[in-house]
């Protein structure tokens, strides 16, 4: 199976971090589709050779657009995560109610591409989301559609798998019926062994007393092996511009602790804010929260600002070479909404050695389908 690159097509791509990691992992990513235009323009300039759509996936046409796009090529893997706002419970067996259109593009597009295999990530709510039945649903839709399907059994943690970041994820793979069933790769990294915060950024501009520039210079040698990987194809560093905050608001900043929060705030003081991510500041020695598509709520572990687009993009584990294109905030959507490429890394190698696992004989293949009938059962 490996003796030639398997083609993936990429829905709800955004700026094509779930792409990056299959590209590292050797795959064909033939198309990106999406819907906002700057996220477009990223997934491009830093996938060269795959092509992009600009496509509204709710829309029953985009799967024929999308059709028309690659024309002859076989889609050989379909990945994506679309939002799962929308869900309608009209019954328990499918999801195949016109209000659920974000994950029906999915399902239309396995249905009209016939892949090997899917790759659908979601927030870990969508595990519990009315009381399971969702779950459920999207696991019977595909399994009437000829996959198998496994279910991470618990959300994958990136900083599991190298990413310095307590980021957590729910991912659906299905591999086509004869191929076996999917098991979700073993973790890479333990707590003790965890990427931090320090070890991803520390080497960059501190930017405490200027703002940069799109392009600018290393100032620094690597501290570490992390960031040594994050460098290893850049000469330039590319989106590292800092905030321009108020003093005031620095000086709010300054009043919390290493990997505290707004529970850590003096009385009265960061009262426009109190929810739960609120006024948080990194801890060097740990991985961070979870980047959002935002830039208000977190702070460097050292610095009086929030961080800057490179910063955050480390943390995602994008490398260095990756740029991103549009404004500020449309550069910090693109990072908040983008699965971390190192954790796509290991999903994308774990298909590939399953599919090489059934090419060598080293994993059996049969279903309990194939079962039955041969015990006659």
């Amino acid at each position: 199976m490996s003796e030639k690159q398997l083609n993936v097509l990429d829905l709800f791509c955004g700026c094509g971090g779930l792409s990056q990691g299959f590209l590292d992992a050797g795959y064909n990513v033939m198309l990106g589709v999406d819907f906002e235009e700057a996220a477009l323009k990223t997934f491009k300039y830093n996938h060269e050779t795959s092509d992009v759509l600009l496509a509204d996936l709710s829309k029953d046409e985009a799967i024929e657009e999308i059709a028309d796009k690659i024309g002859d090529q076989k889609v050989d893997i379909v990945i994506g995560g679309p939002p799962c706002q929308g869900f309608s419970l009209t019954g328990s067996r499918d999801i195949n109610d016109t209000r659920n259109t974000l994950y029906l593009a999915v399902v239309k597009a396995v249905r009209r591409f016939k892949p090997k295999a899917f790759l659908i990530e979601n927030v870990p709510g969508i595990a519990t989301l009315y009381n399971g039945i969702v779950k459920q649903q999207i696991i019977n839709t595909f399994e009437d559609m000829g996959y198998n399907v496994s279910v991470s059994p618990k959300p994958l943690l990136a900083a599991d798998y190298g990413v310095p970041q307590m980021r957590k994820r729910m991912f659906f793979v299905g591999i086509e019926k004869g191929y076996g069933s999917f098991e979700f790769p073993e973790p890479t990294h333990t707590p003790e062994r965890y990427v931090t915060c320090s070890e991803a950024i520390s080497d960059l501009p501190s930017r405490d007393e200027e703002f940069g520039e799109e392009v600018d210079n290393y100032e620094k040698k690597p501290q570490s092996l992390y960031q040594e990987f994050m460098r290893q194809n850049s000469k330039k560093l590319y989106n590292h511009v800092a905030t321009n905050h108020t003093e005031h608001v620095k000086w709010v900043i300054s009043q919390v602790p290493e990997g505290g929060n707004h529970k850590d705030l003096p009385p009265g003081i960061g009262d426009s804010r109190k929810f739960n991510e609120a006024w948080t500041r990194y801890h060097s020695k740990k991985p961070s929260r979870t980047i959002d598509t935002g830039h208000r709520n977190h702070f460097h572990y050292k610095y009086n600002r929030v961080p800057t687009v490179r910063e955050n993009a480390r943390l995602q584990s994008f490398r260095d070479d990756f740029v991103f294109i549009g404004t500020r905030t449309q550069q910090n959507r693109q990072v908040g909404n983008a699965v971390p490429p190192l954790l796509s890394l290991n999903l994308a190698k774990a298909i590939l050695r399953h599919f090489d696992d059934v090419k060598s004989g080293r994993r059996k293949v049969k279903d309990l389908e194939q079962l039955n009938l041969e015990l006659n059962i």
